[in-house]
Protein backbone atom coordinates (compact mmCIF):
# COMPACT_ATOMS: atom_id res chain seq x y z
CA UNK A 1 0.00 0.00 0.00
CA UNK A 2 1.18 3.61 -0.84
CA UNK A 3 -0.25 6.78 1.47
CA UNK A 4 0.37 10.16 0.60
CA UNK A 5 -0.01 12.60 3.86
CA UNK A 6 -0.37 16.42 3.24
CA UNK A 7 0.23 18.54 6.45
CA UNK A 8 1.57 22.15 7.64
CA UNK A 9 3.26 19.71 10.26
CA UNK A 10 5.17 17.14 8.23
CA UNK A 11 7.91 16.93 10.94
CA UNK A 12 5.38 15.84 13.35
CA UNK A 13 5.21 11.96 11.71
CA UNK A 14 9.12 11.75 11.85
CA UNK A 15 8.92 9.48 15.24
CA UNK A 16 5.96 7.86 14.18
CA UNK A 17 7.40 6.53 10.78
CA UNK A 18 10.48 5.12 12.23
CA UNK A 19 8.88 3.10 15.10
CA UNK A 20 7.68 -0.26 16.10
CA UNK A 21 5.90 -1.85 13.77
CA UNK A 22 5.45 1.01 11.14
CA UNK A 23 8.89 1.45 11.14
CA UNK A 24 9.81 -2.46 10.19
CA UNK A 25 6.87 -2.27 7.29
CA UNK A 26 8.96 0.45 6.14
CA UNK A 27 12.15 -0.59 5.62
CA UNK A 28 11.20 -4.17 4.51
CA UNK A 29 8.39 -2.55 1.29
CA UNK A 30 5.51 -3.27 2.83
CA UNK A 31 4.24 -0.08 3.42
CA UNK A 32 5.40 3.05 1.62
CA UNK A 33 4.23 6.68 3.21
CA UNK A 34 5.44 9.71 2.21
CA UNK A 35 4.72 13.03 4.09
CA UNK A 36 4.20 15.91 2.17
CA UNK A 37 4.43 19.79 3.83
CA UNK A 38 1.29 21.96 2.19
CA UNK A 39 3.28 24.87 1.35
CA UNK A 40 4.92 23.20 -1.11
CA UNK A 41 1.59 23.62 -2.70
CA UNK A 42 1.29 27.18 -2.46
CA UNK A 43 1.61 29.82 -5.56
CA UNK A 44 2.81 33.39 -3.24
CA UNK A 45 6.27 33.36 -1.80
CA UNK A 46 4.67 33.80 1.21
CA UNK A 47 3.07 30.51 1.12
CA UNK A 48 -0.32 31.28 2.87
CA UNK A 49 -2.54 28.29 3.61
CA UNK A 50 -5.20 30.18 5.33
CA UNK A 51 -7.01 33.08 5.28
CA UNK A 52 -9.56 34.71 7.53
CA UNK A 53 -13.22 33.20 7.29
CA UNK A 54 -16.26 34.81 5.22
CA UNK A 55 -18.53 35.79 7.07
CA UNK A 56 -16.60 36.99 10.33
CA UNK A 57 -16.16 35.02 13.41
CA UNK A 58 -14.23 32.28 14.44
CA UNK A 59 -10.50 31.46 13.64
CA UNK A 60 -8.67 31.41 10.52
CA UNK A 61 -9.89 28.97 7.24
CA UNK A 62 -7.46 26.64 5.23
CA UNK A 63 -7.78 28.23 1.76
CA UNK A 64 -8.85 25.94 -1.09
CA UNK A 65 -6.09 25.93 -4.01
CA UNK A 66 -2.71 24.42 -2.16
CA UNK A 67 -5.04 21.48 -1.05
CA UNK A 68 -6.65 21.08 -4.77
CA UNK A 69 -2.99 21.44 -6.04
CA UNK A 70 -1.27 18.70 -3.45
CA UNK A 71 -4.79 16.46 -4.78
CA UNK A 72 -3.78 17.16 -8.36
CA UNK A 73 -0.53 16.61 -8.27
CA UNK A 74 -0.64 13.14 -5.34
CA UNK A 75 -3.94 11.95 -5.67
CA UNK A 76 -5.29 11.26 -8.77
CA UNK A 77 -5.35 7.63 -8.43
CA UNK A 78 -5.52 7.75 -5.01
CA UNK A 79 -8.73 7.68 -2.44
CA UNK A 80 -8.52 11.05 -0.65
CA UNK A 81 -9.30 11.21 2.40
CA UNK A 82 -9.89 13.88 4.82
CA UNK A 83 -9.29 13.28 8.32
CA UNK A 84 -12.35 15.45 10.59
CA UNK A 85 -14.47 15.57 13.53
CA UNK A 86 -17.64 15.65 10.48
CA UNK A 87 -16.33 12.21 9.35
CA UNK A 88 -18.02 8.72 9.42
CA UNK A 89 -16.39 7.04 12.51
CA UNK A 90 -13.70 4.60 12.18
CA UNK A 91 -13.90 0.96 12.98
CA UNK A 92 -13.19 -1.84 12.31
CA UNK A 93 -15.08 -2.82 9.36
CA UNK A 94 -13.96 0.95 8.12
CA UNK A 95 -10.38 0.25 8.50
CA UNK A 96 -10.48 -3.12 6.14
CA UNK A 97 -12.81 -1.33 3.46
CA UNK A 98 -9.43 1.43 3.92
CA UNK A 99 -7.27 -1.26 3.73
CA UNK A 100 -8.16 -2.99 0.64
CA UNK A 101 -7.50 0.39 -1.10
CA UNK A 102 -3.75 0.35 -3.21
CA UNK A 103 -3.03 4.04 -2.68
CA UNK A 104 -4.20 6.63 -0.20
CA UNK A 105 -4.31 10.68 -0.03
CA UNK A 106 -4.75 11.85 3.70
CA UNK A 107 -5.84 14.94 4.20
CA UNK A 108 -4.34 17.09 7.55
CA UNK A 109 -6.17 19.88 8.33
CA UNK A 110 -6.18 22.82 10.99
CA UNK A 111 -7.45 25.90 12.71
CA UNK A 112 -11.10 25.64 11.26
CA UNK A 113 -10.69 23.65 8.80
CA UNK A 114 -10.86 23.60 4.92
CA UNK A 115 -12.50 25.74 2.35
CA UNK A 116 -15.76 23.91 1.85
CA UNK A 117 -15.22 23.87 -1.86
CA UNK A 118 -12.06 21.63 -0.80
CA UNK A 119 -14.81 18.59 0.03
CA UNK A 120 -16.79 19.67 -2.87
CA UNK A 121 -13.94 19.15 -5.60
CA UNK A 122 -11.22 16.99 -4.04
CA UNK A 123 -12.89 14.92 -0.97
CA UNK A 124 -13.48 10.98 -1.38
CA UNK A 125 -14.61 10.51 1.87
CA UNK A 126 -13.92 12.14 5.52
CA UNK A 127 -12.65 9.98 8.50
CA UNK A 128 -13.53 10.62 12.46
CA UNK A 129 -11.72 9.12 14.77
CA UNK A 130 -13.93 10.18 17.40
CA UNK A 131 -16.76 12.37 18.80
CA UNK A 132 -14.39 15.11 19.85
CA UNK A 133 -11.95 18.02 18.42
CA UNK A 134 -8.78 18.11 17.74
CA UNK A 135 -5.93 20.75 16.87
CA UNK A 136 -5.45 18.76 13.15
CA UNK A 137 -5.39 15.67 11.31
CA UNK A 138 -2.35 14.33 11.82
CA UNK A 139 -3.17 12.38 15.15
CA UNK A 140 -6.22 11.03 13.57
CA UNK A 141 -4.27 9.95 10.24
CA UNK A 142 -1.63 8.21 12.89
CA UNK A 143 -4.36 6.39 14.04
CA UNK A 144 -5.66 5.44 10.97
CA UNK A 145 -2.12 4.67 9.46
CA UNK A 146 -1.89 2.26 12.26
CA UNK A 147 -4.69 0.73 12.09
CA UNK A 148 -4.65 -0.15 8.50
CA UNK A 149 -1.30 -1.05 9.00
CA UNK A 150 -1.98 -4.18 10.68
CA UNK A 151 -4.09 -5.48 7.83
CA UNK A 152 -1.26 -5.85 5.52
CA UNK A 153 -0.01 -9.34 5.28
CA UNK A 154 3.20 -9.48 6.86
CA UNK A 155 3.40 -6.59 9.28
CA UNK A 156 2.44 -7.77 12.22
CA UNK A 157 4.64 -11.33 12.80
CA UNK A 158 2.03 -13.36 13.88
CA UNK A 159 -1.55 -12.89 11.79
CA UNK A 160 -3.48 -14.54 14.44
CA UNK A 161 -3.32 -11.97 16.95
CA UNK A 162 -4.63 -9.64 14.50
CA UNK A 163 -7.63 -12.14 14.07
CA UNK A 164 -8.05 -11.87 17.76
CA UNK A 165 -7.78 -8.40 18.24
CA UNK A 166 -10.62 -6.43 19.81
CA UNK A 167 -13.82 -6.09 17.37
CA UNK A 168 -13.10 -8.64 15.02
CA UNK A 169 -16.35 -10.09 14.58
CA UNK A 170 -17.75 -7.40 16.95
CA UNK A 171 -16.38 -8.55 20.17
CA UNK A 172 -14.18 -6.88 22.90
CA UNK A 173 -10.86 -9.23 23.31
CA UNK A 174 -10.08 -11.40 26.10
CA UNK A 175 -8.58 -11.46 28.88
CA UNK A 176 -4.63 -11.62 28.06
CA UNK A 177 -1.85 -12.94 30.88
CA UNK A 178 1.78 -13.40 31.06
CA UNK A 179 4.21 -14.52 33.84
CA UNK A 180 4.65 -14.47 37.00
CA UNK A 181 2.14 -16.90 37.60
CA UNK A 182 1.18 -15.01 40.50
CA UNK A 183 0.58 -11.32 41.11
CA UNK A 184 -0.02 -9.65 44.69
CA UNK A 185 -1.86 -12.56 45.31
CA UNK A 186 -4.10 -12.70 41.74
CA UNK A 187 -3.81 -15.79 39.53
CA UNK A 188 -3.23 -16.54 36.27
CA UNK A 189 -6.76 -18.66 35.43
CA UNK A 190 -5.42 -22.43 35.86
CA UNK A 191 -6.99 -23.05 32.18
CA UNK A 192 -4.52 -21.43 30.67
CA UNK A 193 -1.79 -23.46 31.98
CA UNK A 194 -3.44 -26.60 31.53
CA UNK A 195 -1.83 -26.89 27.95
CA UNK A 196 -5.67 -28.39 26.66
CA UNK A 197 -5.85 -25.90 23.78
CA UNK A 198 -9.56 -26.76 23.04
CA UNK A 199 -10.74 -25.89 27.01
CA UNK A 200 -8.04 -22.45 26.58
CA UNK A 201 -10.01 -21.49 23.06
CA UNK A 202 -13.72 -22.24 24.81
CA UNK A 203 -12.47 -20.24 27.83
CA UNK A 204 -11.30 -17.52 25.75
CA UNK A 205 -14.66 -16.92 23.57
CA UNK A 206 -16.98 -17.24 27.11
CA UNK A 207 -14.67 -14.09 28.73
CA UNK A 208 -14.53 -12.23 25.54
CA UNK A 209 -18.71 -12.46 25.45
CA UNK A 210 -18.65 -11.74 29.59
CA UNK A 211 -16.14 -8.64 28.92
CA UNK A 212 -18.27 -7.37 25.68
CA UNK A 213 -21.13 -7.73 27.87
CA UNK A 214 -19.84 -5.68 30.78
CA UNK A 215 -17.93 -3.16 28.50
CA UNK A 216 -19.62 -3.25 25.24
CA UNK A 217 -22.86 -4.70 25.14
CA UNK A 218 -23.91 -2.46 22.14
CA UNK A 219 -21.96 -4.11 20.34
CA UNK A 220 -23.45 -8.04 20.69
CA UNK A 221 -26.43 -6.71 18.68
CA UNK A 222 -24.44 -6.84 15.74
CA UNK A 223 -21.95 -9.42 16.68
CA UNK A 224 -20.99 -12.71 14.41
CA UNK A 225 -21.90 -15.10 16.79
CA UNK A 226 -22.37 -18.91 16.67
CA UNK A 227 -25.23 -19.90 17.74
CA UNK A 228 -23.66 -21.72 20.96
CA UNK A 229 -22.23 -18.19 21.88
CA UNK A 230 -25.73 -16.53 21.75
CA UNK A 231 -26.75 -19.31 24.11
CA UNK A 232 -24.02 -18.00 25.97
CA UNK A 233 -24.75 -14.47 26.03
CA UNK A 234 -28.80 -15.26 26.63
CA UNK A 235 -27.16 -17.62 29.65
CA UNK A 236 -24.99 -14.12 30.66
CA UNK A 237 -28.00 -11.84 30.59
CA UNK A 238 -30.18 -14.38 33.13
CA UNK A 239 -27.08 -14.64 35.20
CA UNK A 240 -27.08 -10.62 35.44
CA UNK A 241 -31.16 -10.03 35.73
CA UNK A 242 -30.97 -13.01 38.40
CA UNK A 243 -28.04 -11.14 40.11
CA UNK A 244 -29.94 -7.89 40.46
CA UNK A 245 -27.92 -5.68 38.31
CA UNK A 246 -30.63 -4.71 35.70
Amino acid sequence: MHIDVVTIFPELFEPFLTTSLIGRAREEGLLEIEIHDLREFTADRHRVVDDEPYGGGGGMVMIAPPWLRAAGALGEASWRILMSPQGVPLDDGKVEEIAARERLLLMCARYEGVDDRVRDLVVDEEISIGDYVLSGGEVPAMVLIEAISRQIPGVVGQARSVEQDSFRRGLLDFPQYTRPAEVEGLQVPEVLRSGDHAAIDAWRRRQALRRTMEKRPDLLETADLTDEERREVARLRACKVGAGTE
